[in-house]
């Protein structure tokens, strides 16, 4: 089992709590998993629901926004192209509503869903790497 897969296997087992455990959340926990601080301790906890994080969202311009504040915060780089355990921002560059972040597996994005970590097919609107 891959660092990747033994951390999905214990997201997995969390429940959705927007601000604990989401989609932008699951990014800050795959650093925390591999050892940085919390890039996201300054979001953590401050809302509860969908209206409380696109309130962040849309204040921030995006969900790309969000995310670069947070992973340049642990010192984590933009990059050109996806390879495996790198994070991003997949979805929609018009509608903020339609953005999400997302793991890369080497093959293809993984995304925190209500219920699991699961597949997904969308193009990055954003890469780090971490």
């Amino acid at each position: 089992m891959t660092d990747l897969e033994a951390f999905i296997a214990e997201n997995n087992k969390r429940g959705w709590r927007p601000g604990e455990v989401d989609c932008c959340m699951f990014l800050a926990s795959w650093a925390i998993w591999r050892g940085h601080p919390d890039p996201a301790a300054q979001l953590r906890g401050t809302y509860s629901d969908e209206a409380g994080f696109r309130s962040i969202v849309t204040e921030a311009g995006g969900v790309v926004p969000v995310v670069q504040r947070c992973i340049e915060s642990i010192g984590g780089r933009l990059v050109d192209r996806p390879k495996h355990g790198v994070v991003g921002v997949i979805g929609s560059h018009s509608d903020m509503t339609r953005q999400w972040g997302a793991i890369f597996d080497g093959s293809r994005w993984l995304m925190r869903f209500r219920d699991n970590v699961g597949p997904v097919a969308a193009r990055p609107l954003a890469i780090w790497e971490i």
